[in-house]
């Protein structure tokens, strides 16, 4: 029990010859930071589950709810990710990690305060600066604990962590929102992550870089910044792939920001029923999409001896979930629409671990964390910048059109956000066509 509590005593990162970690410690660390990762995700779902009551108390378009859940966070997300990426990759990573964590759960409980479009604005930025220093530098940590052939099991647990926050997201936010009003639940998804800062800077430690490879002793520097990213993005199978994430984000992040209002909308729940069910159909469905996808994303590449597996997964799981969420958001029955949207949402969370390992497969141990920021940067600009703030365009679009064809208001909104969610989850084919076109090349671009 004692070299246990030594191993979690946090420390300056000592050499590979030094540095020695049992396998249930790097499950404390990958699991550690998944719960990292979930209050990550409660943070930014909160907002997507209070959408209606804020819309009604600040009288808001769905065009200003997409810009609030979308580009506010998105633009500050993306491009603060980069230079913080560079510096996880030169010093300490879990530092890195637990700062961003106080700043972002701060920002969070800080919106419980708003009076007005601007300071929910503001509040949104100030959430998407922190959340920037999480996943690259956390990516990077995990990637030094386990070996390239467990690598995108490992990340799928801590990808898993957007799953479990969109579940705590959605159940505290319906229910507390339900019983005391939608500002005292940003407070109480808010103030736990200042904690558990705490408790991430006394318990974990920072590995040698390429410690899980057995060859950190021969990586020093990292190359220049610049150097890094026009290497990676000169490999045709970074583009693609990067461009295949980002679509597939445009679907996930542009529908699930709508989910709770097209239930309420077009089904006719209450803000605490779509809450509580969304946090089971979406938290279950989720951990397990992105559990399974990591695992036989690992799985397939070894049987086969090929890393292209990692791709195809996310690409085939692509089409089985494009039909689901069609059906889900154009049915008239409840039941039918909840069932595939579990269904939908089972294979379409099966993408990130995969895609992300993928990534690591082109570069070495000094440039994961900036190679993942570069990712996010794509991925998120696509997906979290367009994507609800297209779909809320599109509602409104929509609305328009139905209320000049004599439907009432309430009607064309409800008619206007499904027909908008989807038209929408067909950009998954074109998200399909860009992983077969980054399996092309990945092989040969691999870095040796």
């Amino acid at each position: 029990m004692s070299a246990e509590v030594n191993e979690m005593a946090a420390s300056a990162p000592a050499r590979a010859e030094e540095f020695k970690v049992t396998e249930a410690y790097r499950q404390y660390v990958v699991w550690f930071l998944f719960i990292v990762y979930v209050f990550n995700f409660v943070d930014r779902q909160i907002l997507a589950t209070l959408m209606e009551p804020i819309k009604a108390e600040f009288k808001l378009t769905d065009t200003q709810l997409g810009l609030l859940s979308g580009l506010a966070f998105a633009v500050f997300y993306t491009t603060v990710g980069i230079p913080i990426a560079r510096l996880a990759d030169k010093s300490n990573r879990v530092n890195i990690i637990a700062i961003s964590l106080l700043i972002w759960s701060a920002a969070t409980a800080a919106t419980a305060f708003a009076k007005n479009f601007t300071h929910l604005f503001l509040c949104r930025i100030v959430v998407g600066i922190g959340e920037a220093g999480c996943s690259p530098p956390a990516h990077s940590l995990i990637s030094d604990y386990f070996e390239p052939k467990r690598r995108a099991t490992a990340l799928s647990i801590y990808s898993m962590g957007v799953y479990g926050g969109s579940f705590l997201g959605l159940l505290m936010g319906g229910v507390v929102a339900h019983e005391y009003g939608w500002r005292t639940a940003f407070l109480l998804v808010g103030l736990p992550g200042l904690a558990l800062a705490l408790i991430m800077k006394l318990t974990l430690r920072e590995p040698p870089r390429g410690y899980s490879e057995g060859g950190a002793h021969t990586v020093k520097e990292p190359p220049p910044m610049m150097t890094v990213l026009k290497t990676l993005w000169a490999k045709k199978t970074f583009k693609h792939l990067s461009v295949a994430s980002g679509l597939h984000a445009f679907v996930s992040y542009g529908v699930s920001a709508f989910y709770n209002s097209y239930l309420i909308r077009s089904h006719g729940f209450t803000v605490a029923e779509a809450g509580i069910w969304l946090a089971f159909i979406v938290g279950i469905g989720g951990l397990a999409g992105t559990y399974f996808g990591g695992t036989f994303a690992d799985k397939l590449s070894q049987k086969h001896n090929d890393t292209r597996y990692l791709l195809r997964v996310p690409a085939v799981s692509n089409m089985i979930a494009l039909p689901f969420a069609a059906v889900a958001f154009m049915t008239g029955n409840t039941a039918v629409a909840l069932i595939c949207l579990f269904i939908y949402i089972c294979f379409g969370t099966m993408y990130l671990a995969p895609s992300i390992s993928g990534t690591y497969r082109l570069v070495g141990p000094r440039e994961r964390a900036l190679a993942s920021a570069l990712l996010f940067l794509v991925l998120n600009f696509i997906g979290m910048g367009v994507g609800p703030s297209l779909t809320g365009l599109i509602s409104e679009t929509f609305k328009e059109f139905f209320v000049s064809q004599g439907e009432t208001a309430a009607q064309a909104t409800a008619d206007g956000l499904r027909y908008a969610l989807s038209f929408i989850v067909f950009v998954f084919a074109w998200s399909t066509f860009h992983y077969y076109r980054a399996m092309r090349t990945l092989r040969e671009e691999e870095y040796r």
